[in-house]
C-alpha cells in the first residue's frame, strides 16, 4: 500500500520541490521508501510522486516510479491475482526484474493498453505516463477501494490519495464548494464525485481519465459499473447452487487477499461478517490467525465479548482494546488530519484505535466490510421497502409533500412547542416528496434534511445537490431491495465506510484488504434473488447460512450491532468543552458558513437537554475544526 501524488502544469510553473512536498505529506501511507520523478515536455511538465509501504517485494526492485521503455507508472494498492497476469505475459516474451505486482500492471498496460483493467483483481489508484503518446491515464478499483482525487484549474492539474497534498502546492485555489458542503451535512460524508473544494473531484470507483499533454484535454471513461451487474438477468439457480458458488467465491477472495511478504491479520468484531471471513482463514491454516477488536466500558456499544466468543471458537491469536472517553479526546483533535475532508462517522475513533491495535503486530488487516450492503444486512432495507410500501397507497403524496415543504413547521403552535414533533414534520415531509425507494434511503439516512441544510447555510440556492437523485429512473419497483443494495453500494459504502477504513489504516501504515469486496464475489450476488438476501425476514440469509457452517448458530445468533460509540453519553460529559469552543458565537460569526442564529439554536437546543440528536452537533464541530485545520 502507498501514496501518490503528481500534476500536469501546462503553465510550466512547477519544481520538483512542488512534487516532494506533495508526495512527502503522504509519508504515513508510505513511510518505506519514496521516489520521485519530473519529465519535461514542450507543452507542460509532468511530475509523478510515490510513498512506499513495502508489501510485495521488500527489496529495491519494487521502487517507484516504475519505468518500462515509453511508460511510467505510479501505484497505490494491490493486484491480488498478479500472479496469473505475469504467467500470461510471460508466455507473451515478458520478462521481468522483480517479483512485484507494480511490474506487472505497468507491462500489462504495454501489452493490452486500458483493456489491460478487466484482467485486474484488487484495489489501486494509479497513474501511467506515456511519453510516446503524451499522455496520462489515472485509474481507480471498481470497488473504489483506494482514493484518488484530481483538481485542475488555471492550467494545473493535480492527482494524489488524499487532499493534503494539493495544500502543499502553491496554486491550490481553497474555496469551499457549495455542493460539497450541503452534501456533507445532509450525510455525514461526501459522496462521489463532489468534494469540499471547487475544480477539485474524486475520480469514481470504476472509472479513469486521460490526460492530453499537448491539447489538455480530459476524457473520463466508465469501465466497470455496479449498476451493470444488478440490472442483468436474475440467475436461475437453485438456493443450494447459490451457497456452494457463494462460499467458493469468498474462500477465493479470502485467499487472495492473504499474499504478502509480511504478516496478516484481520478486524474481527464477533458479527457475521468479520467472523465468516475469519471462519473462511482460520479452517484452511495450521498458524493461528491474528485477529483484534475494540471494545467499550458502555455495554450498549461493546462487541468485545462476542468477538472472544468467535475467536476462541475459531482458534486465533486475539487481541482486545477497549476504548474509553480518554481515548477518544486523544484521537479527536487527529480526526481533521486523517481525514483532511470533512467526515462525520464518530465511528472513525474506534476505527483508528483497532487500526494502531493491529499495526503493533501486522502490516497488512483484512476487513469484511461489504457484507451488509451485498447480502442486505442492515435494517435499514426491510423498514423502507415496507415504507414506500404504505405511502405508496396516499393519492398524491408528491403533492402533499410539496405543500408541508413551504410551511415553517415553527410557525405552527402545537409544532413549535415540541422538538420530536418538529423532527417528525421534517421527516414526513421528506417522506412524501420521495419518488420511490431509492430517494427514501437517501431521506431516511439524513442527518440534516434539505430543508434544515439550506436553513444552517442560510441558503435559497435550489440547485444545491442535496439528494441522492443520481439514480433516478434506474431500476423498476419490482425489485427493490436490491436497487437499494446497488446505490447503498455506490453511496454509503464508498464514500462513507471505505473512506473510513482507507484513512484509519493508512494513518498507521496498515494495509486494509476487503475480501467481500472481490468484483467475482458482487458480480455474482448482484445476479442472485432477492430472496435469498432477505428470507423471511431474516436480513442477510445466504451469509448466514454460510457461516453457519463453520461457527455454531447459537454463536451468532444476537442482535445487530454496529460499529459506533458512544456520543451522547460522551459528548454530554468530557466532550461537551469541543461543542462551546468550536460552536461559540465568535467562532461562528468568524466563519462565515453558517447561519449563526441557526447553528446556536441546533446547538443550545442539544445542550438544554431540548433535543438529543447528538450527530447534527458533532457535523458541526468537526467541520469547524476542518475549517480551523484546512483553510
Amino acid at each position: 500500500m502507498c501514496g501518490i501524488a503528481g500534476f500536469v502544469d501546462w503553465k510550466l510553473m512547477s519544481d520538483d520541490r512542488h512534487l516532494k512536498a506533495m508526495t512527502d505529506v503522504l509519508h504515513h501511507r508510505g513511510p518505506d521508501d519514496s521516489g520521485y520523478s519530473m519529465q519535461q515536455y514542450a507543452s507542460a511538465q509532468v511530475g509523478l510522486g510515490h510513498r512506499r509501504l513495502s508489501i510485495l517485494d521488500l527489496t529495491k526492485h519494487g521502487h517507484q516510479p516504475m519505468h518500462y521503455q515509453h511508460l511510467s507508472i505510479i501505484f497505490n494498492g494491490e493486484v491480488y491475482n498478479f500472479q496469473e497476469v505475469r504467467d500470461e505475459l510471460e508466455r507473451l516474451g515478458y520478462s521481468f526484474d522483480s517479483s512485484s505486482d507494480t511490474e506487472v500492471v505497468l507491462k500489462a498496460y504495454h501489452c493490452w493498453g486500458m483493456p489491460m483493467v478487466h484482467r485486474l483483481n484488487g484495489m489501486f489508484a494509479l497513474a501511467i505516463l506515456d511519453s510516446r503518446s503524451q499522455k496520462i491515464v489515472l485509474l481507480r478499483d471498481r470497488a473504489g477501494v483506494k482514493p484518488l482525487y484530481w483538481y485542475h484549474h488555471d492550467g494545473l492539474l493535480m492527482f494524489a490519495s488524499e487532499l493534503k497534498s494539493f495544500h502543499e502546492h502553491p496554486r491550490f485555489n481553497r474555496v469551499i464548494d457549495k455542493n460539497g458542503l450541503a452534501l456533507f451535512f445532509q450525510h455525514g460524508y461526501i459522496p462521489q464525485p463532489h468534494t469540499i473544494f471547487k475544480n477539485t473531484r474524486k475520480l469514481k470507483a470504476g472509472h479513469s481519465i486521460t490526460v492530453d499533454l499537448s491539447s489538455g484535454d480530459i476524457v473520463e471513461n466508465e469501465y466497470w459499473d455496479i449498476l451493470g451487474c444488478y440490472r442483468q438477468p436474475k440467475l436461475d439457480v437453485t438456493e443450494t447452487e447459490a451457497l456452494e458458488e457463494t462460499e467458493r467465491l469468498m474462500i477465493s477472495a479470502c485467499e487472495y487477499r492473504m499474499v504478502a511478504d509480511v504478516p496478516v491479520g484481520m478486524f474481527l468484531s464477533g458479527g457475521y461478517d468479520s467472523s465468516v471471513v475469519t471462519a473462511l482463514l482460520q479452517s484452511n491454516r495450521t498458524d493461528k490467525l491474528k485477529t483484534f477488536a475494540i471494545g467499550f466500558e458502555e455495554d450498549a456499544y461493546n462487541e468485545a465479548h462476542h468477538a472472544k466468543k468467535i475467536a476462541n471458537y475459531l482458534g486465533t491469536d486475539h487481541t482486545e482494546y477497549y476504548c474509553t472517553q480518554k481515548d477518544a479526546l486523544k484521537i479527536l483533535p487527529r480526526i481533521v488530519e486523517i481525514w483532511d475532508e470533512p467526515f462525520g462517522d464518530p465511528s472513525a475513533i474506534p476505527t483508528v484505535l483497532v487500526s494502531e491495535l493491529a499495526r503493533q503486530r501486522v502490516t497488512v488487516s483484512l476487513s469484511a466490510d461489504g457484507g451488509d450492503e451485498i447480502f442486505g444486512g442492515y435494517d435499514k432495507y426491510p423498514y423502507i421497502l415496507k415504507l414506500n410500501k404504505y405511502l405508496s397507497k396516499i393519492p398524491m403524496r408528491g403533492s402533499l409533500g410539496s405543500i408541508m415543504s413551504v410551511i415553517d413547521p415553527a410557525s405552527l403552535p402545537i409544532i413549535n412547542k415540541s422538538k420530536k414533533i418538529t423532527r417528525k414534520y421534517t421527516k414526513l415531509e421528506s417522506a412524501l416528496k420521495a419518488k420511490n425507494s431509492i430517494d427514501l434511503l437517501g431521506t431516511t439516512s439524513n442527518v440534516f434534511s434539505v430543508r434544515e441544510v439550506r436553513k444552517l447555510l442560510d441558503s435559497s440556492d435550489e440547485e444545491i445537490v442535496t439528494e441522492f437523485d443520481y439514480y433516478e429512473g434506474l431500476f423498476d419497483d419490482n425489485d427493490s431491495l436490491n436497487s437499494l443494495l446497488a446505490v447503498d453500494y455506490k453511496t454509503y459504502q464508498l464514500d462513507n465506510i471505505l473512506v473510513k477504513v482507507d484513512r484509519a489504516t493508512m494513518s498507521c501504515s496498515l494495509e486494509g484488504r476487503e475480501p467481500l469486496l472481490d468484483y467475482r464475489l458482487i458480480e455474482y450476488v448482484a445476479r442472485l434473488r432477492s430472496d435469498l438476501k432477505i428470507k423471511g425476514g431474516d436480513r442477510k440469509y445466504l451469509l448466514k447460512e454460510i457461516t453457519h457452517k463453520y461457527i455454531p448458530k447459537e454463536l451468532m445468533d444476537r442482535p445487530k450491532m454496529g460499529f459506533g460509540i458512544p456520543l451522547i453519553d460522551w459528548f454530554r460529559d468530557e466532550l461537551k468543552d469541543y461543542i462551546l469552543h468550536y460552536l461559540s458565537e465568535f467562532r461562528l460569526t468568524q466563519g462565515g458558513v453558517f447561519n449563526v442564529e441557526q447553528a446556536l439554536k441546533v446547538r443550545d437546543d442539544y445542550l438544554n437537554g431540548v433535543s438529543d440528536e447528538v450527530n447534527k452537533v458533532w457535523l458541526m464541530v468537526i467541520f469547524e475544526m476542518w475549517r480551523e485545520r484546512w483553510m
